[in-house]
């Protein structure tokens, strides 16, 4: 007697079915990009979908969608109250700010890299006001959406 096959939903974690399509592009592109596959060690299909990601995320920047990122700041700890302002503004930001990285770089300057959780509209407020600080040299916000639109809230267990 051959063993009951369990249904599909019961075996596999739920993802969503992929979908073929055609793409046309000029050859010089499609030269350019199977470069990037190759350098990736990827595939047309994988590089195309990491785009397609990336280009939503982008979309997204500024929407009340909610989000996890970084921001990374390098500034002149010589900046008076600088460092204690840039912490003040931190600890105001509540939940919003989940982690800090502090990196001395040389004499002058420190590297601090802030995990950021919450809206991405209201993540990019935080971090235009963090750097428009005086003192402040450089910076980036890096954020990645962490809902997907209509999906339901899964939990997950970490080992």
């Amino acid at each position: 007697m051959a063993a009951k096959k369990r249904p599909p939903e019961l075996t596999e974690p739920a993802r969503d079915p992929l979908v073929r399509f055609g793409v046309a592009m000029e050859a010089s592109l499609l030269d350019e990009f199977d470069a990037i596959v190759n350098a990736r060690r990827s595939t047309r299909s994988e590089l195309l979908r990491d785009l397609a990601r990336a280009e939503i995320t982008r979309a997204h920047q500024r929407s009340d969608a909610k989000a996890v990122g970084t921001l990374t700041l390098v500034y002149d700890h010589h900046v008076r109250d600088l460092s204690e302002k840039l912490n003040q503004m931190q600890h105001d930001l509540g939940d919003a700010v989940r982690s800090t990285l502090h990196v001395h770089l040389d004499h002058d300057h420190c590297l601090e890299v802030i995990v950021l959780m919450g809206r991405a509209r209201e993540l990019h407020e935080v971090a235009d006001r963090l750097l428009g600080t005086k003192g402040v040299k450089h910076g980036a916000l890096e954020l990645v959406r962490t809902e997907r639109p209509g999906a339901s809230p899964r939990k997950h267990a970490h080992p």
